[in-house]
């Protein structure tokens, strides 16, 4: 997994509240098990319409927006069904944090397993970044995961809190299998050992 220690992008704002990850990847793309290729059908059903052609109203086809990094969104992100492509869609389009005021929980800790940082911030400091998001080509924001703050492009602070041990894994990029792989003389030592005293089994 992707470290994340600083992150410096486009903020794309999605002021809608309840996004649920049938709205991120909708089931029609849950045909495969592969992380790479989702992109295209990130928020398929708003992104574009039903003759395929792009919906130039919705946020991430505005030119502006086109390679934006983080989503500024609005309150309950993530919630319905529990499905991984969602975390996968959003990475693979290009967007490694999600600022909201609060997280679907399966999809929230999806997220860090997958190298993307979801921010929980208040609702009046979302109303500010939401406001950063909303400049178009100068919504640029600075993720600090180290400092555990959030830059605006005026120079405006955002402070967040964040779990240790999440923080640790984003900033080291590690994920449950790297975890593991870290306890490795362990479980070598482990094994050699139970081999020895059990030569049976």
């Amino acid at each position: 997994m992707e470290k994340f220690t600083t992150l410096t992008g486009v903020a794309a704002p999605m002021p809608i509240v309840n996004v649920d990850t049938d709205m991120i990847i909708p089931k029609d793309y849950l045909k495969t098990i592969k992380r790479t290729g989702l992109g295209t059908g990130l928020f398929a059903e708003m992104r574009y319409n039903e003759d395929g052609t792009e919906n130039p109203d919705f946020v991430l086809n505005q030119p502006a927006y086109r390679n934006a990094k983080i989503l500024v969104a609005g309150d309950n992100f993530g919630c319905g069904s529990s499905r991984e492509h969602a975390p996968w869609a959003l990475m693979d389009f290009g967007i490694r944090c999600v600022i909201s005021t609060s997280f679907a929980d399966i999809f929230y800790n999806n997220c860090f397993k997958n190298g993307i940082l979801p921010i929980v911030v208040t609702e009046e400091d979302l109303d500010k970044l939401m406001d950063d998001a909303e400049r178009g080509a100068n919504a640029t924001l600075t993720v600090d995961l180290e400092a555990k703050e959030i830059r605006g492009p005026d120079g405006g602070v955002v402070q967040f809190d964040l779990d240790d041990f999440k923080r640790h894994c984003m900033l080291n990029g590690l994920d449950d299998i790297a975890l593991t792989l870290e306890k490795g003389p362990s479980i070598d030592g482990f094994e050699k050992s139970y081999a020895e005293t059990r030569p049976w089994a």
